[in-house]
């Protein structure tokens, strides 16, 4: 299905009129970030400005539903807006996103949030221009519940906030139905996009000077299964390998299931896919992945890492990890320890379990303590910064190629970039390098960062 936005015009026009503006506010992972670009690419094309969320007139918030905290923040950010949306004419509020997929939540936005204005799902952004133009035009709220469908949203303008790094989605949704996690609940089943359409983008950001692209998806490695006709993700990648002007390609994230050996010879024959993997693990207890419907073990798991770790010995892997999935032993999280030990992750993304209502972990027994649960956390974060100076190490005096991105946010006098295992890298150099691909020599370590020196 192709954006066709058919009140582009008549928006523009009230736009222009009221000098109207926006903000976003975006919640969770980097599919919600690449929708909000999408969101601020619409926007922009009915003439609307960007600005601070306490000066815009359309306050969009695009929210997440992974973790219960990200309700906690939504409510709180909408009571926070109640007096002035009371006060001001012209101030709007949009909730669209993964939460708003959830019935419940949607409830409560018509009981306690009815100064909400506009409530749309996931796989409803084609709605938004006449969702705005009632809004603004015909004073009408526009909260409705609406089912995640099959069609794939195409040619949505979008905007991207960095000038060279953009991600590209490639799939949307999820067929995998993990024990504890409401995603193919709030994004529906697997839909990939077609090949020329993935191409076709990533051409265009190529032509703009963009050299590094992120694909994006619940599990890029399924990409392709829903297709009759075979072209696989390490088809897409061999493709996307040819287009002159792209440096670096990443992408995430894949699912351990689907790991098959064709993509580890793709990553290891590449010379533009980044050597940094994120493979996410969750736990390392074959009988928690098994009660999560992970559907690999604790041995399949080492066997990938180390097949990607013998395809190139500069492969560095990161993972999500999460404590205290219910019915989680001692025995169970010491498995979860030992596979940080041997395979040595450069990231974690670790969190405490987080109950999601309507998933069948919900539903589970839970004994561990919270205060058990922190004190784990702990551990597996004492494990994983012990290693850490040990893998930094390794890297000084080599050198690696570097995307200067800017000046660094902690010290202006230096610039920053990030080497091909995802390793933050500072160092001098000048403004003409910006956007430039530049070979650093790291000449230190810190613990959550590297120092390194231009080879000219």
């Amino acid at each position: 299905m192709r954006f066709v936005n058919s009140f582009e015009t008549k928006i523009k026009k009230i736009v222009k009129e009221k000098g109207l503006t926006y903000s976003i506010d975006t919640m969770g992972c980097q599919m919600n970030e690449n929708d909000s670009s999408k969101y601020m690419g619409i926007l922009e094309s009915m003439g609307f400005t960007k600005t601070t969320s306490d000066k815009a007139n359309i306050i969009l918030f695009n929210t997440c539903c992974v973790r219960e905290n990200a309700e906690n923040t939504l409510f709180g950010r909408l009571g926070f807006l109640k007096q002035r949306k009371l006060k001001e004419d012209d101030v709007y509020i949009v909730v669209v996103g993964c939460m708003t997929q959830q019935r419940h939540i949607l409830d409560k936005i018509k009981s306690s949030y009815r100064f909400v204005d506009i409530v749309l799902g996931t796989n409803s952004m084609s709605l938004f221009p006449e969702k705005l133009y009632n809004v603004l035009c015909l004073s009408r709220k526009e909260i409705e519940y609406i089912d995640v469908g099959n069609e794939i949203e195409e040619d949505i303008p979008i905007i991207y906030e960095d000038k060279y790094k953009a991600s590209v989605s490639i799939i949307y949704g999820c067929n995998n139905f993990c024990s504890y996690c409401i995603v193919p609940y709030v994004r529906g089943r697997e839909r990939s996009r077609k090949p020329e359409d993935i191409l076709k983008d990533i051409k265009k950001l190529a032509e703009k000077g963009y050299k590094e692209i992120m694909l994006l998806g619940q599990n890029v490695n399924s990409y392709g299964n829903d297709f009759e006709e075979k072209y696989n993700f390490p088809d897409l990648l061999k493709d996307i390998e040819k287009i002159d002007g792209i440096e670096i390609i990443r992408f995430m994230s894949p699912h351990p299931k689907d790991f098959k050996d064709d993509l580890v010879e793709v990553i290891k024959n590449s010379k533009k896919i980044a050597r940094q993997i994120h493979l996410p693990l969750q736990s390392g207890s074959t009988r928690i992945l098994k009660e999560m419907n992970r559907k690999y073990t604790k041995e399949d798991y080492l066997n990938i890492a180390m097949k990607l770790k013998n395809a190139d010995e500069n492969i560095s892997l990161s993972t999500d990890i999460i404590v205290g999935f219910p019915g989680e032993t001692e025995e169970d999280f010491m498995e979860t320890l030992d596979v940080v030990s041997k395979v040595k992750f450069d990231q974690i993304y670790m969190f405490i379990y987080s109950k999601r209502e309507g998933t069948r972990a919900a539903r589970m027994p839970d004994f561990v303590t919270n205060e058990e649960k922190v004190k784990r956390l702990e551990r597996l974060k004492k494990l994983y910064e012990d290693n850490l100076p040990k893998l930094n190490e390794k890297m000084i005096g080599k050198t690696y190629n570097v995307l200067v991105e800017g000046k660094s946010k902690n010290n202006k006098e230096l610039y920053t970039g990030r080497t091909s295992q995802n390793k933050v890298v500072i160092f001098e150099a000048n403004n003409d390098k910006i956007g430039k691909i530049v070979k650093v020599k790291i000449d230190s370590e810190h613990l959550w960062y590297l120092k390194g020196v231009i080879e000219e």
